[in-house]
């Protein structure tokens, strides 16, 4: 499960198709409605908020908006509508490692897309997102490893 912090504008169309319904599934799960991933790391940043079903829903009805501009047409009837939730902290390591990590998938997945990312130096945040100073989250996975295997 990877749910983004970048602003979902940077994503291939498996990528966005992908959030959409690993968002659904994160849905899911923080409403107690599937037994699993119930632990998983991902989740951590929105299961500590005060209103962990209505941040979720405001992530996936901007993962929306994104589909929408391009021409996807993705169920809205599987996200409540809600009044948007306060932002949440994202380190600026965190975000530089997952532009990485974007990269090194789409230089493989589909490179004419990584192509257009090219001048693109810092990356929006998710509208849910706030950047704060700061090194890689602790919940990542293999983030030494990873940062490694990206250079």
């Amino acid at each position: 499960m990877r749910l983004w912090s970048l602003h979902p504008q940077y994503l291939d169309s498996k990528g966005l198709v992908a959030l959409w319904r690993e968002g659904l599934l994160a849905q899911a799960v923080l409403a107690g409605r599937t037994r699993g991933y119930t632990r998983h790391p991902q989740l951590e940043r929105f299961r500590d908020h005060s209103d962990a079903r209505e941040v979720i829903a405001a992530y996936l009805r901007d993962v929306i908006a994104e589909a929408g501009q391009r021409g996807y047409h993705f169920d809205e009837s599987k996200v409540p509508a809600g009044t948007g939730g306060s932002a949440i902290p994202v380190s600026a390591g965190q975000m530089a490692f997952e532009w990485q990590h974007l990269k090194s998938k789409l230089i493989i997945r589909d490179p004419r897309w990584h192509d257009r990312l090219g001048n693109v130096l810092v990356p929006r945040p998710h509208p849910l997102f706030a950047v704060v100073p700061g090194p890689i989250a602790p919940w990542e996975r293999n983030s030494t490893q990873s940062i490694r295997s990206a250079r």
